[in-house]
């Protein structure tokens, strides 16, 4: 347990084809969310996928991971299709999954245990999880006690140690203040070049995605479409450093062009 707390199962590759969401409420116009989504989100790469609000980014999110099915197309991991949540795909929500009444140790343990898995050995694999977040001061601390960039942290471990092999971020740092939104934009950045976990990352903010990913997929409002595919290019190992580059520039105009196409006779 303890050596692979970290590791990946790699290869963890999803893929959509034909995919679409309506939502439908007695009472109201039906709302489609996705219509005719097809995409391909490769293993070991970060993902991240962009949007303005409602633009069904979240949809596609849980569809992933499995608590919503689509009204068409197909999902899969790996070629198998996805048919409800499972562990091999792990979601960290916009808000807090952890347990009040649970120590952030107790929380982090929970998936192995509830497993069956030995207790020692979990113990074991949340110290090292717990470390490497910054964490291990406060394993015994309850969530009310931790600071909203700790409790992030500790959601993240929760996921990790039960090594999935995608984990799909819903915009995990919203709401977060400036200073600590980046210090954990750092934290997944350097988690992702040590482990190459699959990750798809869903956000609205541009300068993230691009500081975060291999890959960039921007979709229109809705009814949500993947309208370009970015490659980011930028080195890796990243820092913040490279957010005042020539080529982030361009990066960010190429994405910004992608986001407002067809909007020029729009009024604000």
């Amino acid at each position: 347990m303890t050596e692979a707390a970290t590791e990946t199962k790699l290869p963890g590759s999803l893929s959509g084809q034909g995919v679409s969401k309506t939502y439908r409420q007695k009472g109201e116009e039906p709302h489609t969310a996705l219509a005719d989504l097809s995409f391909e989100f490769p293993a070991a790469t970060l993902n991240v996928v962009m949007g303005t609000s409602g633009c069904g980014k979240s949809t596609l999110a849980q569809m992933l991971a499995g608590y919503l099915k689509p009204d068409e197309g197909t999902l899969t991991i790996d070629g198998a299709p996805i048919e409800g949540p499972g562990p091999e795909r792990l979601m960290v929500f916009q808000e807090s999954t952890l347990w009040p009444w649970m120590t952030v140790q107790d929380n982090v343990i929970f998936g192995p245990l509830s497993r069956g898995e030995n207790k020692a050995q979990a113990i074991a694999a949340a110290a090292e999880l717990l470390v490497r977040f910054g964490l291990i001061e406060f394993r015994d601390r309850y969530p009310a006690q931790l600071s909203g960039g700790m409790m992030r942290r500790a959601e993240i471990a929760q996921a990790l140690i039960n090594q999935p092999k995608v984990m799909i971020l819903d915009e995990p740092f919203r709401g977060l203040d400036v200073m600590t939104r980046e210090l954990m934009q750092e934290y997944y950045v350097r988690l992702f070049e040590d482990t190459h976990l699959s990750t798809v990352f869903i956000t609205a903010e541009l300068e993230e995605a691009i500081f975060l990913a291999d890959r960039i997929y921007i979709m229109s409002d809705a009814p949500g479409r993947i309208v370009k595919t970015l490659e980011v290019d930028l080195p890796r190992p990243r820092d913040v450093s490279c957010l005042t580059t020539r080529r982030y520039a361009e990066l960010e105009q190429e994405a910004l062009d992608a986001l407002y196409a067809g909007r020029d006779d729009m009024d604000f």
